[in-house]
């Protein structure tokens, strides 16, 4: 009788922690990145498109904040990468920047600054309380992904080195 006791607080216990809430820890390579819209680009003529209205090509989706000091200087270097002579013309990687700055004039601003050419550029402006923030689980930080064609990602946090490496 005393070994059922047992076993039965160890299938309690057991059942219990079952339902504790694990933390997130963001999107990893292998996941499929969720699909959200790309709103219409007044400045560069774009119209409103989909994540998933880039399949077939391999995308670059670079998340940050003008606020977040490694996280903008990640994603000026990776767009310069991606506009320099070398690979300017190569039509590999299609660049999405997602700032999470609450005021468009600071977003246009840091675009300025930073010389953000990506032609799918644009602020979310309700910042971290977005759902797209919720979606890529950006809670513990800003990150960038490179998705396959197929929309899955292949590679996250990547440097300026390890996407000329990839280009390459």
């Amino acid at each position: 009788m005393r070994h059922v006791k047992w076993i039965f607080v160890v299938l309690l216990v057991s059942s219990l922690t079952s339902f504790v809430n694990k933390p997130t820890r963001g999107l990893d390579v292998g996941d499929m990145a969720p699909d959200f819209e790309i709103p219409a680009m007044s400045v560069a003529g774009q119209p409103s498109t989909e994540l998933s209205d880039l399949r077939g090509r391999y995308v670059l989706l670079s998340f940050w904040a003008s606020y977040d000091a490694s996280s903008r200087r990640l994603n000026a270097e990776l767009s310069n990468v991606l506009r320099s002579e070398s690979y300017a013309n190569d039509t590999k990687v299609e660049m999405v920047s997602v700032s999470f700055d609450e005021y468009a004039s600071i977003f246009r601003e840091t675009i300025r600054r930073d010389q953000i050419v990506a032609p799918l550029c644009f602020a979310e402006t309700e910042g971290e309380s977005s759902s797209l923030f919720a979606k890529y689980r950006l809670k513990r930080g800003f990150t960038n992904y490179l998705l396959n064609e197929d929309g899955i990602i292949i590679a996250k946090n990547m440097t300026s080195a390890d996407l000329k490496a990839y280009l390459n």
